[in-house]
């Protein structure tokens, strides 16, 4: 259940403020952490976090590392989440065909 490291991974501010910092292009550490709250080197410690939870891939280019955004990584927490959405389409189904037999009984 990779989808865990990956909520574990998010739950902290500062590593979703990272990982949402490279959806428009990969960065390197220093450009990250321009923006971040928190030093380079922590920014490093964080991004290691990312990529164990295969939430971010480093693209080695040059004699630095481009971090981008690992969308397969994604994919099981997505099918995840589309559980519980699959799961309230089929309640929600329930629900009306309970409704529409309830009324033609009446």
């Amino acid at each position: 259940m990779a989808y865990q490291q990956v909520l574990v991974a998010l739950a902290d501010p500062t590593r979703r403020q990272i990982f949402e910092s490279l959806r428009n292009a990969p960065l390197s550490v220093g450009q990250i952490a321009v923006d971040a709250p928190v030093s380079r080197p922590a920014v490093s410690q964080h991004l290691k976090v990312l990529e164990t939870a295969r939430l971010v891939r480093a693209n080695p280019v040059g004699n630095r590392r481009l971090y981008a955004i690992d969308e397969q990584g994604l994919s099981e927490l997505r099918e995840y989440l589309d559980s519980f959405w699959n799961d309230a389409l089929n309640a929600y189904k329930a629900e009306v065909v309970r409704r529409v037999k309830n009324n033609k009984e009446e």
